[in-house]
């Protein structure tokens, strides 16, 4: 009896603490689709990107051309499935960054533009553009309630590995 009295008493105690800890979490238990699934990117202005460019790979070993670099990771627990972050300079006068008078913008990966576009649309978030399809994804720019300008890219990862090259680390 005892042998499956102390079984049965660990997996109440485990289920309720669970059950609790799910019903005080901020973390849905169940993440939708159309979400960020990390960063594509990081974009900062520079008074000379070219100059500040060589500087990185001079001084930190940062391998650039003229988008910036990639460093290549995996997803998750998937080996199988590579992901990229790009790192851009861009002069001060980019109109690349406007609306948002901030200096540096973030390009979050996605997984579904379309269901995020609908949650803008409701929700009355500032959208800067239309969706923009290449082969390697497609973009869009929002605005965050602080003025920050951010771009959202949902990657066609096959066809940017390609794109890659040397760049990637």
């Amino acid at each position: 009896m005892r042998k499956i009295i102390l079984p049965l008493a660990f997996i109440a105690t485990f289920s309720f603490g669970f059950t609790v800890a799910n019903f005080f979490s901020e973390t849905p238990s169940v993440i939708p689709e159309g979400r960020v699934t990390g960063i594509g990117g990081i974009f900062f202005k520079a008074e000379n990107p070219d100059s500040l460019k060589k500087w990185y790979n001079r001084m930190l070993g940062i391998p650039t051309d003229k988008f910036g670099t990639n460093f290549l990771w995996y997803q998750g627990a998937d080996s199988t499935r590579a992901g990229s972050t790009q790192w851009s300079v861009f002069g001060n006068k980019t109109k690349y960054f406007d609306p948002s008078k901030k200096e540096f913008m973030i390009n979050y990966r996605v997984d579904n533009l379309e269901i995020m576009m609908k949650r803008f649309r409701e929700n009355k978030v500032t959208i800067c553009d239309t969706v923009e399809t290449y082969d390697y994804g497609k973009f869009v720019h929002i605005m965050d309630p602080d003025g920050n300008k951010i771009e959202l890219w949902e990657p066609n990862d096959e066809v940017y590995k390609k794109y890659l090259g040397a760049t990637t680390r």
